[in-house]
């Protein structure tokens, strides 16, 4: 009576076909989970997205949607180049080996996806359009280039957008962050700003700590800018502020290290300061350099110091401030740092002085010492000082965004070449489209660092398109997330295309899986893709995700040996067992640094693919963290060897879900039978993925309460509607159980089932019983029961708790109360 799942899983996935139909006149549904990066293995984490998904998408078919569920690979980026330089590999026989390995793995796992539909990005085919939509883009204006400070990682020797910069590192190397002066393409997210912004109020299901954070990032800021005259100098600095209450409060000025202003800047010293300059940490001592130079205050014409600073970014407004040290931390410590005066202009209480503080006050109050701004409120004094500006010339009240243009030039070879000539003749030319794609070289080499494609003795040289004179091709590559910004387009079409028609019908995705890592970087990129497309005429999309399901990470406790070296779980165990020490940790996300990882490929061997889909569905809801645990992994295979058996031994006869005449206890049964169906599919529609478990877990349980001999009737249909309801979550087993009980064809092509509306009516009800007026009971009875009935069974409640002969009268409420008054 065990169930064998090594002889079922590989039997039913062959069998299984999830392709989309041509021309399917039914109402569609696009699942779809965050496409992975072929690293050559899968892992918890991507085990646990994919199977949510995999629900989802298995539940929407049963429902009759036309379920649009693809895969591909995020096959471009640096791991494969550094892969290259150690292993002295080609990257792309390196990726093609990847994507082979996790293949087999996601099959292994039985996801329901439309193979046929399997896109890889470094696929010339796939990238050959979005060539194609950047020289649009680029016709349009959404595109150009120009020199700039970049972000530059030294380690991966490469350009970083701003939001690839963590805490002033990398995000991939962890190294430190420098700034370079650079020609860099662009693309001009800032056209849409407002409308990114505007529009996630319309995002409703989606979580609202991504809406926030996403927000945050766009950073709307009302102020205005300031001219302070340079003394000295024919030039006036530029400062934009939130905060223009607080002016006669500024005791300097401060600019970054890539302000204009630093080129008229000859000390050799200060120079050193700037080229010294490397991170925007946030928790960075604030230091910086007097420049020589001094700007006079607008109102008070006192000269202030003007500095460099390492705490003011250039990609945000001016790239300079006005430093108020008493009503702003950064400038606090700076001025504490450079002996500068702490002048206060906002308290608490109109009366009161501040004559020293220990940090910033940042908080609303009363403006004093601040001359015909005293007595005023901070919101009306900043109304007042803006328009005193205004009307002198020197000020304008403005927008300003923290969010600046999606630098996408690479330095380096795995990527999608940009397509670009450069002509001395005819300047920046594009490439033509009949030319595209515009295809990686193979015979490159990656050992002198730098990149490969900047030095290769012939593929950049090139005819120019226009003059046929010798050119150079642009040797810089797309940005990795120019692939991922459009991939959930491509999957409409069979092509791996944009195609129009196909893109209207299954856009936007209903539900997008993936981590909440993504909030910022993929998210937002994808949401400008879909509008910078919409404009160019592809499609007429402007948001690409309907419901964003950010899933939690896998979690797993540490350990260490007694010499602090981390330990893999089996290691941990091995040597617990032998009586060794081992320093057991927190509980942390699964990391290959750490070994705190389980092999899925080693569950799914001694387990099955189902027990391993359960684990990471039961006992929390997708968007939270989850606890792997040894224990959990036999539990679930418990429950699906207990089902297995006791189907086998209550086998029905006939599959049906008739049972309009059972009666008395069975109807209870039954009733609870559809209940259940119809919380687990409620449950369902709202991804409460580990509430739906647990619900078919206890029809489990009640089914097997069910006498065999006088209830067979029932536990037939309780069991139809059972193996149904699992097929999402544990589909080989249900197959197989389908099969079994002689159900018709394959059970993932047949219909949910609904439960009856009929048996949802609750028909009774709980009364409260009380006495002169107290509540002593409730009672469950009959709902409409007659008041002579109820006042009974009330009495018979209370029977041993009161003396009957001494009731003076009861008063009963039929299905709300009944006192007893004695």
């Amino acid at each position: 009576m065990k169930y064998n799942f090594k002889n079922v899983e590989k039997f039913h996935q062959d069998k299984w076909d999830f392709s989309i139909k041509k021309d399917g006149e039914q109402e569609k549904c696009y699942v779809l989970e965050m496409f992975p990066y072929p690293s050559g293995r899968i892992h918890m984490g991507h085990l646990r997205n994919y199977v949510i998904g995999d629900v989802i998408a298995r539940y929407k078919r049963a429902r009759g949607f036309e379920v649009l569920h693809p895969i591909g690979w995020d096959a471009f980026g640096l791991p494969a180049e550094n892969a290259a330089r150690d292993n002295n590999i080609n990257p792309a026989t390196w990726t093609k080996r990847n994507i082979d390995n996790m293949r087999a793995q996601l099959k292994s796992i039985g996801l329901s996806y439309n193979w046929e539909r399997e896109l890889s990005t470094c696929d010339p085919e796939y990238y050959k359009y979005e060539q194609k939509f950047f020289l649009d883009f680029f016709k349009h204006g959404l595109a150009y280039r120009k020199e700039s400070w970049v972000n530059w990682d030294p380690v991966d020797q490469t350009v970083l957008a701003n939001e690839q910069v963590v805490d002033g590192k990398g995000w991939r190397s962890g190294a430190v962050v420098e700034k370079r002066k650079l020609s860099q393409w662009f693309l001009k997210i800032t056209d849409f700003t407002e409308d990114l912004l505007k529009s996630l109020q319309d995002l409703k299901n989606w979580p609202e700590k991504v809406k926030i954070m996403q927000e945050r990032w766009i950073g709307k800021s009302e102020g205005v800018t300031i001219e302070f005259e340079i003394v000295g100098l024919n030039k006036k600095l530029k400062v934009f502020t939130t905060y223009p209450h607080t002016l006669f409060g500024a005791s300097f000025c401060a600019v970054a290290a890539e302000h204009p202003i630093v080129c008229d800047l000859k000390s050799k010293e200060t120079q050193s300061f700037i080229n010294g300059i490397k991170t925007k940490g946030e928790n960075d001592e604030k230091i910086g350099i007097y420049t020589g130079l001094k700007v006079k205050h607008p109102f008070l014409g006192k000269e202030l110091p003007l500095y460099v600073a390492n705490f003011i970014l250039m990609e945000y407004g001016e790239g300079a401030i006005f430093g108020c040290p008493a009503h702003d931390q950064r400038d606090f410590e700076f001025a504490q740092k450079y002996g500068l005066p702490i002048i206060p202009v906002v308290c608490k209480e109109v009366a009161q002085t501040i004559e020293y503080l220990n940090e910033a006050y940042t908080g609303d109050g009363v403006m004093f010492n601040s001359e015909f701004l005293n007595g005023l409120t901070v919101s009306e004094a900043k109304e007042v000082i803006i328009k005193k500006l205004e009307e002198r010339g020197i000020g304008k009240r403005t927008i300003n965004y923290r969010l600046h243009d999606w630098g996408v030039s690479r330095q380096r070879y795995w990527g999608c070449p940009i397509p670009i000539t450069y002509c001395k003749d005819c300047g920046t030319v594009p490439v033509p489209e009949k030319d595209l794609p515009v295809v990686l070289p193979t015979d490159v080499e990656f050992t002198s660092g730098g990149n490969p494609l900047d030095k290769h003795p012939t593929w950049k040289f090139v005819d120019c398109p226009k003059c046929g004179k010798q050119a150079e091709r642009e040797t810089d590559t797309f940005d990795t997330f120019f692939e991922s910004s459009w991939y959930f387009a491509a999957f409409c079409s069979e092509n791996k295309s944009i195609n129009k028609d196909a893109c209207n019908r299954f856009m936007p995705v209903d539900y997008y899986i993936g981590g909440i890592e993504h909030a910022v970087l993929h998210l937002l990129y994808s949401r400008f893709f879909c509008r910078a497309l919409t404009k160019c005429g592809y499609f007429g999309i402007q948001e690409p995700f309907s419901t964003l399901v950010t899933q939690g990470m896998v979690c797993h406790v540490t350990y260490k040996d007694e010499n602090g070296k981390w330990l893999f779980p089996e290691e941990a165990r091995g040597l617990i067992e032998q009586g060794a020490t081992v320093q057991i940790g927190k509980v942390e996300k699964m990391s290959k640094s750490k070994k705190n990882t389980v092999d899925p490929d080693f569950i799914i061997e001694k387990y099955g693919a189902d027990t391993a889909r359960l684990l990471v569905l039961s006992d929390t809801p997708p968007e939270k963290d989850m606890e792997w645990s040894d224990d959990g992994v036999e539990g679930c295979f418990r429950y699906i060897n207990k089902l297995w058996r006791m189907v086998m031994q209550l086998k029905p006869v006939n599959v049906h879900y008739d049972n309009e005449g059972v009666t008395g206890e069975f109807l209870e049964y039954r009733k609870k039978i559809h209940k259940l169906l119809h919380g687990l599919t409620d449950d369902l529609e709202s991804c409460r993925l580990n509430c739906t478990v647990a619900k078919f877990r206890e029809m489990t349980n009640l089914i097997a309460e069910i006498d065999v001999k006088s209830g067979k009737s029932l536990i037939g249909e309780g069991i139809c509607i059972l193996i149904r309801v699992i097929e999402p979550f544990i589909p080989h087993l249900a197959e197989s159980l389908w099969q079994e009980i002689g159900g018709e064809g394959m059970l993932y092509l047949q219909p949910w089932p609904r439960a009856i509306d009929s048996l949802l009516v609750n028909d009774m009800v709980t009364v409260a019983v009380q006495i002169n007026g107290k509540l002593r009971t409730t009672v469950e009875v009959e709902i409409n029961l007659s008041q002579e009935k109820l006042k009974k069974i009330a009495m018979d409640s209370v029977s041993s708790k009161i003396d009957q002969s001494k009731i003076r009268t009861i008063y009963a409420v039929p299905n709300k109360i009944v006192n007893i008054v004695i």
